[in-house]
């Protein structure tokens, strides 16, 4: 089976990011696949939730679920350079791949490491950094990192759960700079709360996943296309662009029934592509 093409990918990928280095007046976001996204504002780089490798097509291939790639990967994590902050929304490999964070930590010593606090073994043994090198949030609980804000919003996967101290396995970020705010949801399915908690926080851009919730599948559910063109709106989202779909054969959605959806609802939207670029411009 041949791959979807990415827009854009290795060296003309870094050639493109470096194009908009310089630009103080927008935020840009580059979809890398899966949940994985780079955002550049004001010259720093953001990388979260990147899945740059095939570690999970390898794990499965002999398996009942075989992690079958239907897109080509954007970019090589060893080509990463300049990264200021990572972020991880919970443990599953496709959004916390140690072939993609080792040489990325590797490659960007200086960096800030966020992740779900409750996960902070875990990550460490994947990751092989020391137990102190990330920043651990929960719910509830913020960070600073520069310019950067990062908030965490508990995620339903397929239930939120809590370590022994209360802290939450699955995590959403709200990522607050300058007068801009964007929302990164991780993997979650919509619960009783959610949308009266990322109200006030007004919204920019919300990144939400479409691939659904069949069980079917054997994997823990998301939101369905529909559900994410509903959450955005009843979150007052500026923008809505999804996610998590068209990496593995088995588990994703066309993107076509979410677009149909934000167009009945009135709810802003933007497909990308593999590779895809979004400047704040267009809001």
């Amino acid at each position: 089976m041949s791959l979807k093409p990415a827009r854009i990918k290795d060296q003309d990928f870094i050639a493109e990011v470096e194009l908009y280095r310089d630009d103080a007046q927008n935020f840009h976001l580059w979809w890398l696949g899966q949940s994985g996204f780079l955002l550049l504002w004001k010259g720093k780089k953001v990388l979260i939730d990147p899945y740059l490798s095939d570690s999970l097509t390898r794990k499965y291939a002999d398996s009942s679920k075989p992690h079958v790639r239907i897109s080509e990967r954007v970019i090589d994590p060893e080509l990463l350079a300049g990264i200021s902050i990572i972020s991880s929304s919970h443990n599953h490999t496709d959004h916390l791949d140690g072939e993609t964070l080792i040489p990325v930590l590797k490659n960007n010593p200086g960096l800030t490491f966020i992740i779900p606090e409750a996960n902070r073994a875990f990550v460490c043994e994947r990751a092989k950094i020391t137990y102190e090198f990330p920043v651990g949030l929960s719910d509830g609980k913020s960070y600073s990192a520069g310019e950067f804000v990062f908030h965490g919003v508990a995620s339903k996967h397929d239930e939120i759960q809590r370590d022994e101290e209360g802290n939450c396995k699955f995590l959403g970020y709200i990522i607050c700079f300058g007068n801009w705010t964007i929302y990164h949801s991780g993997d979650t399915l919509w619960y009783d709360g959610l949308e009266e908690y990322l109200k006030p926080f007004q919204v920019d851009v919300a990144l939400l996943p479409i691939n659904g919730h069949d069980p079917k599948r054997g994997v823990a559910g998301n939101l369905t296309p529909q559900e994410s063109a509903k959450l955005g709106k009843a979150i007052g989202a500026r923008l809505v662009i999804p996610c998590h779909y068209d990496m593995f054969a088995f588990n994703t959605a066309d993107p076509r029934e979410f677009e149909e959806e934000s167009r009945k609802i009135k709810q802003p939207y933007l497909i990308l592509g593999q590779g895809g670029h979004f400047r704040s411009s267009s809001l």
